[in-house]
């Protein structure tokens, strides 16, 4: 089933639980049938979930004492606690004409603990401070900076129940003014039953309806499969084939802040995995990215029209490309999609030269194959993939160490091996002859040209004495050997850049 949601321009609010960050805000669903239900998102560094409202009575022999008898001033003393805070709630201010309410107590926390303190009951002073006057901020500042032990002068409200008996429309705004003086899921709902002055308590708690875990997650903003891009949407895809389903965003800053949100715990998970999997594999075969992306699947040779995930790694020496992350050894092993990154090219696509409406394109040559087009969600990622294809490139190369293709000379024909060597150059190796027909360092090298068949010019400068040299070779293989070079030529270059060896994490 595909779930439709609209999600309210409310902000994302933060809490801290044990270290850990959360973030949760307010969202509208739907299933495209029924009529849209408020949600909420809750963001933890390994889960976004789906919460829906529940709203239960409170048994109030069991968490809740009856109110005073009498409604004399009253000093209690709260010794705040490092998990719950005071334990209470509160609403109400001045600027609302009324006072400072107590308007829940969690059960066994610290102001529940006193005995003394119950809902109804106006806060008059704190710590000896009068705060009849403070406007609600005012007064939760107060009792958040009061210190660990909190007297508190307090006094039952009978003429409160009004103000916490409001009918749903009002209450709803007072519900959003309430500040939690200490911790605790859920709140309270106050109604009004007929004429009675009663108060009828209930309890609110979210509970989880979609889960979804961030390890190997993605993010996209697209029409499934297509390149049509959601307006001020996006949907989270799991591992485990869960989906948040379509989050509808009013705001376009709040978009903006989930999909930041979500993808950095995507990508502070994925950085946490890859080490692990380096632990198990060999410095030479270790993994330099992985990560979603999207490839453009041909639609009888028309622009591309559909697209599937793609999960590509860049481990060792090479590219390998999966339907879904590799979970164990034997995951890697049986990869369908694998080629040489030292055999392939990675190319950018500019804006112009995109051949629908994907954004952040690159292509992928590799030798022997087609090319293949992919597309990721943010400029940032495809520089994450440029950036670890560079580093992947250097380390493939140097462990390579060297390769040879097989050539013949154009002038006369005769058999023999080029051989690219990390630490010689360039080598032209006759074969009859059994020796070296002429040898240059990569920084020779001033230039290339081929027929884009089987012919290819290097043009070295003799170091002596300056002038150019040009050699023709035919090759059969000519594309893996122009990839090869390209590889190698990288390396050597990336190899002597301080900023770039620095840059690669161990």
């Amino acid at each position: 089933m595909r779930i439709n949601m609209r999600a309210m321009a409310t902000p994302i609010m933060e809490e801290v639980d044990n270290n850990l960050k959360v973030r949760t805000g307010m969202v509208k669903v739907s299933d495209g049938k029924t009529r849209p239900t408020p949600m909420r998102l809750h963001l933890s560094m390994e889960l976004l979930k789906l919460q829906k409202e529940e709203i239960s009575p409170i048994n109030r022999n069991h968490n809740h004492k009856p109110s005073p008898t009498d409604s004399r001033v009253r000093i209690v003393g709260v010794t705040r606690q490092k998990e719950g805070g005071l334990g209470l709630s509160i609403k109400g201010g001045a600027e609302h004409k009324l006072p400072i309410l107590i308007s829940r107590i969690f059960k066994g926390q610290a102001a529940d603990q006193t005995g003394e303190l119950f809902v109804g009951d106006a806060i008059i002073k704190v710590n000896g401070e009068l705060i009849t006057a403070c406007q609600h901020d005012e007064a939760v500042n107060i009792l958040r900076n009061a210190g660990d032990i909190v007297m508190l002068t307090v006094k039952h409200y009978r003429a409160a129940t009004p103000f916490l008996q409001k009918p749903n429309e009002e209450e709803r705004v007072l519900d959003n003014e309430e500040e939690t003086a200490g911790e605790g899921e859920g709140g309270w709902r106050l109604s009004h039953h007929g004429s009675t002055s009663s108060i009828a308590q209930t309890q609110v708690r979210w509970v989880d309806i979609i889960t979804v875990p961030l390890m190997m997650a993605y993010v996209t903003r697209y029409i499934f499969g297509t390149d049509k891009l959601r307006p001020n949407a996006f949907e989270v895809r799991g591992l485990n084939g869960s989906s948040t389903g379509v989050v509808h965003c009013d705001d376009a800053a709040i978009l903006s802040q989930w999909l930041k949100y979500i993808t950095d715990n995507i990508m502070g998970l994925t950085h946490l995995q890859m080490k692990l999997y380096n632990r198990n594999f060999p410095a030479a075969e270790r993994i330099e990215y992985m990560g979603w992306v999207n490839e453009g699947i041909l639609n009888n040779n028309q622009p591309w029209q559909s697209y599937r995930p793609r999960f590509l790694t860049l481990k060792g020496t090479d590219v390998l490309l999966f339907e879904s992350p590799p979970l164990n050894i034997g995951d890697w092993l049986e990869c369908k999609t694998v080629f040489k990154v030292y055999q392939s090219m990675l190319r950018v696509i500019k804006d112009s030269e995109n051949v629908d409406e994907r954004q952040h394109c690159f292509l992928i040559q590799t030798s022997g194959q087609e090319s293949r087009y992919f597309s990721v969600e943010t400029r940032q990622e495809l520089l994450r993939i440029e950036s670890a294809w560079h580093c992947s490139v250097c380390a493939a190369v140097m462990k390579l160490g060297s390769k040879t293709f097989n050539v013949t000379t154009a002038n006369g024909g005769t058999s023999a091996g080029l051989t690219l060597d990390w630490n010689l150059g360039f080598a032209l190796y006759d074969i009859q002859a059994r020796t070296y027909s002429w040898q240059y360092k990569f920084s020779q090298l001033r230039g290339s040209s081929d027929d884009g068949k089987s012919r290819l010019k290097l043009h070295f400068q003799d170091s002596e004495t300056k002038a150019i040299e040009t050699k023709e070779l035919e090759c059969p293989t000519l594309q893996g050997l122009l990839f090869c070079m390209h590889a190698f030529l990288t390396a050597k270059v990336a190899s002597v850049d301080p900023a770039f060896l620095s840059s690669r994490t161990p």
